[in-house]
């Protein structure tokens, strides 16, 4: 009888009964981003997302592209937290500053990657994670000394004290510069922030990254949820929504499209918002940083107070 050979199967088996084929390449998981609200990290309530990628075409990450829901949201949330952050003492919020510093520095080949993938050199991206950790010691020093510098005593003609004193305004709205993914965004909250308002920011939409990851750093530095708001998306969608909000106080851009610049000037009136332009600011220079721009974000409240008038009554000792 003539033996029958049996050829072995070529077929290979993985371990849970499928075919082994050799992957052409790894599918790669890219983080999702999401937005930072009261001290949260939620998704958008409208479910959209979008993927930024680098000058290579790379993809970067899935990131939230905030509805304007999100930033009424937000808005709710930085209201419920103005009282709280204004009445602390100034000293307390130049310790939470100084605080946001030191984690930044404790997480800054992170911000030094990011920055990274998109598109800035090492050296760019390490000289811009230490101006922002500077930036944000240099406001630290400031919470408790621009009152000084800015209040005054005024002589009047009448038997009172009268002072004058910095305030401030409240919920500040930021549309953050739109080139820069870290330094312009510490740049611009951390003014607000010491002086003593709360803000909603809109991130860079072509450079998001380092947004979200700071909002993190904001959450593990005892600043308060709500203080700073952190959402992500397209400015043309959601600028008019920044200037509209009649619960809003101020709102900053940063970017120089003339356009935009004229709507807000037109919206702001319906409230009397105070609008602020920093298109021409470059913030990689000395002019980056000033107290002014935590005086921008701030209110002047004179005060009278009755006193005795001792030297003109010929009063002596």
């Amino acid at each position: 009888m003539e033996k029958t050979s049996i050829k072995k199967s070529s077929l290979s088996i993985s371990e849970n009964g499928l075919e082994k084929k050799k992957l052409s390449g790894r599918l790669e998981v890219l983080k999702t981003y999401k937005i930072y609200i009261g001290g949260q990290f939620p998704r958008t309530e409208s479910g959209r997302y979008y993927i930024p990628t680098n000058a290579a075409g790379k993809k970067l990450a899935n990131v939230c592209l905030s509805s304007r829901k999100d930033f009424r949201d937000a808005v709710v949330a930085a209201r419920g937290a103005v009282s709280g952050w204004s009445g602390r003492a100034a000293f307390n919020r130049s310790q939470i500053l100084y605080r946001m510093a030191e984690m930044l520095e404790g997480r800054k080949a992170q911000f030094i990657d990011e920055l990274m993938q998109q598109d800035a050199s090492k050296a760019k991206a390490e000289k811009e994670v230490n101006l922002a950790i500077d930036r944000l010691i240099y406001y630290a020093g400031w919470c408790d000394k621009f009152q000084q510098l800015f209040s005054s005593v005024n002589p009047v003609a009448s038997s009172h004290f009268n002072f004058s004193v910095p305030e401030p305004m409240g919920v500040v709205a930021i549309i953050a510069p739109q080139n820069d993914s870290l330094l312009g965004l510490v740049s611009v909250i951390a003014p607000v922030i010491a002086g003593g308002n709360t803000c909603v920011v809109l991130a860079s939409e072509t450079k998001p990254l380092c947004s979200v990851t700071f909002a993190e750093v904001l959450n593990s530095s005892d600043l308060p949820g709500a203080v700073v708001n952190i959402l992500t998306g397209k400015p043309s969608e959601l600028a008019s929504w920044f200037v509209d909000h009649m619960d809003v106080n101020a709102t900053i851009y940063c970017e120089n499209n003339s356009e935009v610049q004229k709507m807000m000037r037109e919206k702001s009136a319906q409230n009397l918002k105070r609008i602020f332009f920093y298109d021409k600011v470059k913030w990689e220079t000395g002019e980056g940083q000033s107290p002014y721009f935590i005086m921008d974000c701030q209110e002047i409240k004179t005060t009278w107070h009755p006193i005795e008038n001792i030297a003109s009554a010929g009063g002596g000792y």
